[in-house]
């Protein structure tokens, strides 16, 4: 029969992108248009019959040929003939035909499965997975659906179609914004509503993407500019439901702000339930009437604004014991997640909310790109993401209650417990808990369940001495127990007179803090000679945590004498394992390590002759991942000499890898350093240029950024314009890609006087290179290419072929603005060829960007863009999210300079979402104005304008006064 499985399986057919038939992965040939027409016809009929007169209608309409039905006969004829064993699909019935396929042989078929069961989930209340199928429909079209098909039926069937995949791109693009995606759906409902202007629906969904974005003007002016356009083109007024969305804009309406649902589905990633709460101990003990307090001020949250618990108690008192064993209790209360963050608040540097901050709006599902720039935003986002669910907010080791406030959730059924060594009286609203140290019978109980009941039975006055020693403090007592559970020789009475030696402590009739300190002497005392010194040495670099071969460089030892250290110290609760390889300090603990080692290191200059290992371990490893990125680069000649070696990395994924993960740790080391002279600084500061590609990444640019300043000081304050020179460099960088232009060009002029004086070539290069591209964004092009020519001569002389290729780069943008297009796609083409010989990966990239520029000074603007779509791709598969940004930016105004402004807009929103927060606010002003160009020919003459005003503010603020007069211009013609 023709419909049986063996049909099903052998035949499939294609209709949602040009007419196709398939015979398992052999294509069949389904002929010439008429003849695939004829096979749409009957595939679009679902099985049924169609007579001779409907089908000559749908080939041909009112003008059919003399022997129209003999082509009918013929064209199913060959049909058969194509379909060979499955001919019988294709019966001659009535006279007529019908085309009886197997259950979801179609395309339609699949699409409309998904379809349907995206429609489910949603109902169900899983946005997130009804965006995915909705996708995976839509990927079910293959272009233009019947393409190059004749006749007035397949005409019909063709709009229906698209029309039918214009409402699934409503109903995905509806998901996004209800899933938190609204940044990135901006981009794409600006190409929609440009490709389809009289579509109200993708014109509210834009006004709504645009306003949860924070661009309330522009959701605005896509109002006024939909009005002006149907009113133009067919005399009618926006559609209820757009001038009620205008209104509920203008009136601030709460409600439009993005809420997620409590019931997020089970494949929806978007809604994600954070379970961030560290683990409980085992062996909690006591504190039954605190558990019970802060466990009923959780128990009721629901209902109230918000409950706010602070526990209060010196250190090692308990504090985030207790408060995760509480929180775990009440798991239950708050069903849509758990936050927790440790907020640092003892250390040199506590967590910076706005950072906290983002880390839970990517827990929660918000994607990067839809995270803005400053605390006060962050911290609003945050409240509008928490709203109508209910989410335990941890917020643990407090500094004070100014760290605190931005980071409370502020929404009914939430809750945030909080732990800090300062009593917050100045919390509003705060539930305060103030915690003592253990009474002797919980301490005592602690302390048997860790050593064992039979030890501690056997001599319980010892064991009570202990824990008086111990000044009842929980951590102390965890960590003197936990020794002695390990050392089975040893007895309780060991232990005792071992605590009773005053000379093995320190100060221990001290009050608060030091406390702390004299139980962790404790398990010191206790540590054998090489474990003792791997405790003091890896508590004096700064960081959030150390590699095992960083480590191993500080303390002078291989990778496995160095692990096993560490896992004892591990075992001993006086360090934590972060990760596999990655080891931290609890940040009392690191204090006290410090403490050790400036009493106990003998002698004294081991302490920086132990940081002096990290350094050139960072220096030689970051130095061969700079080099291995840029084969031709002279820096390795010219850094200050290292003793200790680094990693030697021969895969430049791996190298990248590493310097990412190690990001933190190196620009802490380099800052440290600031307070050094001599060597200890110039490694410092070379440092900080081996980790160029950091900045230009667009990550850690302000600890980039403070690290050099801080360097700067220190070179200038110790007299070493050698130093100062190099210092110099690395700061005009910084301040080139914030586009704080004359700042830069003052630092860069001044590196390049030094590197005269200490004949430091490498600063000469460099500096001179700043200096050109600064002069290039002050459209000084006099200057840029005297720097660049001095810069290019420099590199050569030096040997730099990756400098030179960079230089020739510039030299070919100046050529490009100043009207020389032919030499600058000449220069161009040279920095190219330079790269491509020396096989580099990203920087290939650069090249391609410059010579993309240099074709779009030429007008060659298909050529360009080829150009910049190849270096987009390289940026984004090197994690250099800065230079996507840019890459998309060039492309917007290449398409706008050649008549696209629906993909120029489309490429413009896309820049702006991918810096959001990396880039400085120059960049953004750059893009807006490129925007409003695009919008402006697409008749989004409103919303233009608003981008246009959000520009001047930018270039106004900066002090960009020739781009504010320009944009002024602009506004000016608007309003004429």
């Amino acid at each position: 029969m023709a419909g049986d499985t063996g049909h099903e399986q052998r035949l499939r057919f294609a209709v949602l992108g040009p007419v196709r038939a398939w015979r398992g992965d052999e294509t069949v040939r389904t002929g010439s248009p008429q003849q695939r027409a004829l096979l749409a016809a009957l595939l679009l009929r679902g099985g049924r019959t169609a007579t001779a007169a409907e089908l000559v209608d749908a080939l041909w309409g009112d003008d059919p040929p003399h022997a129209a039905l003999a082509a009918l006969r013929t064209y199913a004829s060959r049909l058969r003939k194509a379909f060979g064993p499955d001919a019988d699909v294709l019966a001659s019935e009535a006279g007529g035909y019908a085309l009886r396929t197997g259950v979801g042989s179609l395309d339609i078929d699949t699409a409309e499965r998904l379809a349907a069961e995206a429609d489910k989930a949603r109902v169900g209340g899983n946005p997130g997975g009804a965006r995915a199928l909705i996708n995976e429909a839509l990927a079910v079209w293959d272009g233009e659906p019947l393409a190059g098909l004749p006749g007035p039926y397949a005409g019909t069937q063709r709009a229906r179609l698209e029309e039918w995949r214009l409402g699934l791109l409503e109903t995905r693009l509806d998901l996004d914004l209800e899933i938190g995606h609204h940044a990135e759906a901006v981009s794409e409902l600006t190409a929609l509503t440009a490709a389809h202007p009289l579509r109200e629906r993708l014109r509210e969904l834009l006004m709504l993407a645009l306003y949860r974005s924070g661009r309330q003007a522009e959701a605005l002016a896509v109002y006024t500019d939909t009005r002006r356009l149907l009113a133009d083109e067919l005399g009618v007024d926006p559609c209820p439901e757009l001038a009620k969305l205008q209104q509920r804009i203008l009136n601030g309406d709460a409600d439009l702000n993005l809420h997620l649902p409590t019931d997020q589905g089970a494949a929806g990633p978007a809604f994600i339930r954070p379970a961030q709460l560290p683990a409980t101990v085992s062996d909690f003990t006591g504190r039954a009437a605190f558990v019970d307090e802060l466990s009923h001020q959780l128990a009721t949250a629901d209902g109230r604004i918000m409950a706010v618990s602070a526990v209060a108690g010196i250190g090692g008192v308990g504090k985030t014991t207790l408060a995760v064993h509480v929180a775990h209790a009440a798991r239950n209360h708050f069903p849509d997640g758990q936050l927790y963050v440790d907020l640092q608040g003892t250390g040199p540097v506590v967590a910076d909310p706005e950072a906290v901050l983002g880390a839970f709006l990517r827990a929660l599902g918000t994607p990067d790109s839809a995270i803005p720039e400053g605390l006060q935003e962050r911290s609003a986002l945050f409240r509008s993401t928490l709203d109508g669910r209910r989410i335990l907010t941890l917020l643990d080791n407090a500094r004070d209650a100014a760290q605190v406030r931005p980071l409370l959730p502020g929404t009914e059924g939430c809750a945030a417990l909080v732990t800090s060594r300062t009593r917050m009286v100045d919390l509003a609203g705060a539930h305060l808990v103030d915690l003592d140290v253990m009474s002797p019978e919980e301490a005592l109980v602690l302390f048997t369940r860790i050593v064992g009941e039979e030890r501690v039975g056997a001599e319980r006055d010892a064991a009570m001495d202990v824990v008086a020693l111990c000044g009842f403090l929980p951590l102390a007592i965890r960590i003197a127990a936990s020794r002695l559970a390990a050392r089975r020789t040893w007895t309780v009475s060991v232990l005792a007179r071992k605590l009773g030696d005053e000379h093995r402590r320190l100060d221990e009739l001290r009050a608060g803090d030091l406390a702390v300190k004299a139980s962790f002497e404790l398990g010191y005392g206790q540590l054998e000679p090489a474990q003792a010194r791997a405790f003091r040495l890896l508590g004096l670099p700064d960081g959030p945590d150390i590699s095992l071969s960083a480590a191993a460089a500080v303390l002078d030892l291989d990778p496995e004498e160095t692990e096993e250290l560490l896992e004892t110290l591990v075992d001993t609760s006086l360090l934590e394992s972060a990760a596999p390889g990655r080891y931290r300090y609890h940040d009392l603990l690191r204090l006290y390590a410090r403490s050790c080692a400036e009493r106990d290191e003998h002698p004294p200059e081991e302490r920086e002759s132990a940081m002096s290992r990290l350094l050139d371990f960072y220096l030689a490893t970051a130095a061969g991942v700079y080099v291995l990125e840029r084969p031709g680069d002279q820096l390795l000649k010219h850094l200050t000499p290292t003793r200790h070696p680094g990693l030697a990395f021969t895969d430049r994924a791996a190298g990248a890898d590493w310097l990412h993960t190690e990001a933190g740790c190196m620009l802490a080391c380099a800052r440290r350093h600031a307070a050094d002279t001599g060597d200890p600084l110039r490694k410092a500061v070379d440092l900080l240029q081996a980790l160029n590609d950091l900045i230009e990444s667009g990550a850690y640019s302000r600890m980039y950024a403070n690290a050099a300043t801080g360097l700067l000081a220190a070179t200038r304050a110790s007299g070493d314009t050698w130093a100062e020179g190099r210092a110099r460099t690395v700061l005009a960088h910084v301040h080139t890609l914030a586009g704080r232009f004359a700042e830069a060009d003052e630092v860069a002029a001044e590196a390049v006087r030094l590197a005269h004086d200490s004949g430091d070539v490498f600063t000469l290069c460099m500096a001179a290179n700043f200096r050109a591209i600064v002069s290039i964004y002050q459209q000084r092009y006099e200057d840029a290419e005297t720097h660049c020519v001095q810069a290019l001569s420099s590199f050569r002389s030096d040997g730099n072929r990756n400098g030179a290729a960079s230089a020739l780069s510039n030299l070919s943008r100046i050529h490009g603005h100043t009207g020389r297009s032919d030499s600058a796609v000449r220069l161009a083409e040279e920095s190219l060829d330079i790269y491509r010989d020396l096989n580099v990966s990203w920087r290939l990239a650069n090249g391609r960007y410059a010579y993309g520029m240099a074709l779009a000074s030429a007008e060659q603007h298909e050529r360009a863009l080829a150009q910049f779509s190849e270096a987009l791709s390289i940026f984004r598969s090197n994690r250099q999210r800065m230079w996507e940004g840019w890459s998309l930016y060039r492309m917007a105004e290449i398409h706008h300079a050649m008549g696209d402004h629906a993909q120029g807009a489309s490429h413009a929103e896309q820049a702006l979402a991918r810096l959001r927060g990396i880039s400085g606010e120059w960049r953004r002003g750059d893009i807006l104005a490129v925007l409003g160009h695009c919008l402006v020919r697409l008749g989004q003459r409103e919303r233009a304008y608003a981008c246009w005003t959000d520009a001047l503010s930018v270039f106004e603020q900066l002090g960009y006064e020739k781009e504010a007069t320009e944009v002024r211009g602009l506004l000016r013609l608007a309003n004429a």
